[in-house]
């Protein structure tokens, strides 16, 4: 195992919106025995409300600064020894502030998918508040890869294969 997450066990699985995370992150610690933790699951257990009806009655800064508080809290618990396997929200990573939160905190994996990949998985899924405008959605896919390819490691992504997805990054030899 790689020094860093022998200090903090810790794997965040960072991009954009329907890139496969919590899929992924699922099978991914069921693999290596880590608990695994939705960041956007734990948000609507600690909030009662889904992701879509925080952003529709409080707004965008407001769900982000809910979140960046859970991702604290997260931090903490790796810090104590859980090691865990986390997927994040499409936003959490590129928010200001939140992936400085990461660099001492184990390591950040990055799915990159294609867009192409991204909008066929999440076509009609309207409880994806920042995808109901396709042009936007675009738009923000696009900003969003400059802070994403700031993460330790990257997964290029062109399958519906979850497990192959985790053979990738098993492969990368964090754990050798």
């Amino acid at each position: 195992m790689i020094l860093q997450l022998k200090r903090s066990p810790g794997i965040y699985l960072v991009g954009f919106m329907g890139s496969g995370k919590s899929t992924v992150g699922e099978l991914l610690a069921e693999e290596i025995g880590w608990r695994f933790v939705d960041l956007d699951e734990r948000i609507v257990s600690e909030q009662g409300l889904s992701i879509a009806s925080i952003f529709e009655q409080k707004g965008e800064e407001v769900f982000r600064g809910i979140e960046s508080r859970a991702l604290d809290a997260l931090v903490r618990e790796v810090h104590r020894g859980k090691a865990t396997v986390a997927s994040l929200g499409g936003g959490a990573f590129p928010w200001p502030g939140n992936r400085e939160k990461l660099e001492d905190s184990g390591v950040t994996v990055w799915l990159d998918v294609p867009l192409a990949r991204i909008e066929a998985r999440i076509a009609r899924q309207m409880h994806r508040p920042l995808a109901r405008d396709p042009q936007k959605f675009q738009a923000l896919f696009h900003a969003r890869r400059e802070a994403y390819a700031k993460a330790d490691y990257t997964i290029a992504i062109d399958t519906d294969d979850a497990g192959e997805v985790v053979r990738k990054i098993l492969a990368l030899g964090l754990f050798d």
